[in-house]
């Protein structure tokens, strides 16, 4: 029951396996956020210009959002260590081959193509991920687990962010893609060593492509249910709100004059926050707490620190606004508090699935509407900045944002969603 802390989980520990593939989560996120230090680099060497980047850096989200559900169907079909395994190697060799990028008429289409086996790649790597830890941690720590879990995506951007101008710097674009590639490859065996095979996390969740249910009655069970519905929408609702306040700190601190160096620090350490989160979250699903409770929490929190980091009284010279350093507090707050929310989703995800065969399928299902909501989100919040003629009314998206993740906490925390009914 959520208000129970389990028994006797102090002597028992997080298993090595667990950790294996939060670490093959980090070295995929990494591929993700290994891009936007590189821009100026691969504009320098390759002529590549803003509008191209720009379609670089949505291939990935591009993947989620359309492909999201049938990975997840797919990785439950075909076995969830062999499909972190292929993920894995999908983007350990998509990296080399962008580093053996050379200057010519198809480098920017070759880059995307291999952009967009990279989010495929990162799709089936983290899919699967919920379910694996599910099999490997021991009774009563998987709450624990899933908060360690989902700090993999800010860990790695945030680290792919601090690491990657000095990187770059001294080795060039084409060695930051291949330094990533060893990251990833390096996790593919720590995964292959340390997780059990498919048949071993069968035995213990259910999971088979032998005796399951055919992958058309996975998929209708998984879309008729309520459960994965509802965790869907709250992950898109946080996601997209996290990703358009942190993806444009860069934009607005550099228009008030913040040297570039500082910006790098505070953009990264305010995305660092959600780590935190994520693991605070975790601590508290361990010691009882309903999740019901932690998702209002955060998503109440992110609404009031949305509020404080944006909203300004008046226009003009005349406008009163909180000092920058309460503002910036506030953002990290608002990225830390937001942190507690994927922490829960994906432990709820693991309890709403309809059926054990279903979890990697019900994440698929979160992941491609977080995808859509962080390929909407930035778009709304750049176009309303552009109509008032700077960010203040930013909380304005937040707050609403915030306000259907509070809702839907509610609705979580019903008995019927938890077991996943229609």
């Amino acid at each position: 029951m959520d208000g129970v802390a389990p028994a006797n989980v102090p002597t028992a520990r997080i298993p090595a396996a667990a950790f294996a593939v939060i670490a093959a989560g980090v070295g995929a996120a990494l591929h993700l956020g290994k891009l936007p230090p590189a821009v100026p680099a691969l504009q320098a060497t390759l002529g590549i210009g803003l509008v191209e980047a720009g379609f670089m850096l949505s291939l990935v989200q591009a993947a989620g959002m359309t492909l999201g559900l049938l990975v997840g169907l797919a990785a439950d079909t075909i076995g969830l260590r062999r499909s972190m395994l292929i993920g894995l190697l999908v983007v350990t060799l998509a990296s080399i081959g962008g580093g053996c990028v050379t200057p010519g008429p198809y480098a920017l289409r070759l880059l995307m193509v291999l952009r967009a086996l990279e989010g495929i790649g990162f799709l089936l790597t983290v899919m699967p991920a919920p379910g694996l830890i599910r099999a490997v941690v021991p009774a009563g720590l998987e709450k624990l687990a899933m908060g360690f879990w989902g700090a993999y995506m800010p860990l790695g951007v945030a680290l792919a962010l601090l690491l990657g101008p000095m990187l770059i710097a001294s080795m060039g674009w084409q060695g930051w893609w291949w330094a990533l590639s060893a990251v990833s490859a390096c996790a593919c065996v720590w995964v292959w060593r340390s997780v059990p095979a498919d048949l071993a996390i069968a035995a213990v969740v259910a999971v088979g492509a032998q005796g399951g249910p055919r992958w058309t009655s996975r998929l209708g069970e998984t879309l008729r249910a309520a459960g994965p519905r509802r965790v869907s929408l709250a992950f898109a609702v946080y996601s997209s709100q996290w990703i358009a306040v942190i993806g444009f700190l860069p934009a607005i601190y550099a228009g008030v004059g913040v040297p570039a160096g500082w910006n790098a620090v505070l953009t990264a350490l305010a995305a660092a926050m959600n780590i935190i989160g994520n693991l605070v979250g975790g601590r508290l699903l361990q010691q009882g707490v309903a999740p019901a409770f932690v998702l209002r929490c955060g998503f109440g929190t992110m609404a009031v620190a949305g509020i404080v980091a944006f909203a300004q009284w008046g226009h003009g010279v005349d406008a009163v606004v909180l000092p920058p350093a309460v503002r910036y507090a506030a953002v990290c707050l608002f990225s830390l508090s937001g942190g507690v929310v994927p922490a829960t989703l994906f432990m709820l995800a693991v309890r709403v699935a309809p059926s054990p065969t279903t979890i990697s399928t019900t994440v698929g299902m979160m992941q491609q509407a977080s995808a859509l909501g962080q390929f909407l989100a930035p778009p709304v919040v750049a176009w309303l900045a552009h109509r008032v003629g700077g960010w203040q009314w930013t909380w304005v998206v937040t707050l609403a944002c915030s306000v259907v993740g509070i809702v839907l906490a509610a609705r979580l925390g019903s008995p019927r969603t938890s077991m996943g009914a229609a």
